[in-house]
């Protein structure tokens, strides 16, 4: 069966630098009938798990460690065995939210994840935060970009650990590259094209 993606918006609170804020997150979910991986377990294990449902999920990839994109993780792994994925220049915002809890493995630029009969390929685009990655679907026409790059342009840097000349390069050469038809699934919100941001990355 071809791989799809599924979509599901989870509720919690974003925190960082002593402020809180109430955010609203997309969670995706790549595979096909039988196995999946899940990108950003934000806020609620149960409904991810739900939605997950009795697929084996392969592993749960995170786009970057800011509390609102891992905070269910560890207790998504533990009720499915899947292995938590990050990238390692994130460790120290990974820390902050679970210090107890180690991320199972390593995204590298470049590296490849295949599930059913489709492949990520990750994309280190640093800027929102130092280990920021997307995963780039070309079977399915799609890149997952955290919050990289949203509808209307690039993502928050306005506050620690990231760099606004930084995210602007990360998307000019990583993501602007790809075709310009190439759904753009963010973190927040909704989704968009490659064409329809080129416009707005300045």
């Amino acid at each position: 069966m071809a791989a799809h993606i599924d979509h599901l918006v989870t509720s919690g609170t974003f925190s960082l630098d002593g402020g809180t804020w109430d955010v609203d997150n997309n969670v995706w979910i790549v595979g096909d009938a039988s196995e999946v991986v899940v990108i950003d377990a934000a806020h609620d294990a149960d409904a991810i798990a739900e939605a997950v449902g009795d697929r084996a999920l392969r592993a749960i990839v995170c786009t970057h460690a800011h509390n609102d994109h891992i905070d269910a993780a560890p207790a998504l792994a533990d009720r499915t065995g899947a292995p938590i994925l990050l990238h390692p220049d994130d460790r120290e915002l990974w820390e902050m939210t679970h210090p107890d809890r180690e991320p199972d493995g390593e995204l590298t630029d470049g590296q490849r994840l295949s599930i059913a009969d489709t492949a990520l390929t990750v994309l280190h685009t640093p800027g929102h935060a130092p280990g920021a990655v997307c995963l780039y679907a070309p079977d399915l026409g799609t890149v997952f970009t955290g919050d990289t790059l949203f509808q209307g342009g690039p993502g928050a840097t306005g506050r620690s650990f990231s760099d606004h000349p930084t995210i602007l390069r990360s998307i000019r050469e990583r993501l602007l590259t790809l075709p310009p038809e190439t759904v753009v699934r963010t973190g927040h919100g909704d989704s968009t094209t490659v064409a329809a941001e080129a416009d707005n990355i300045h």
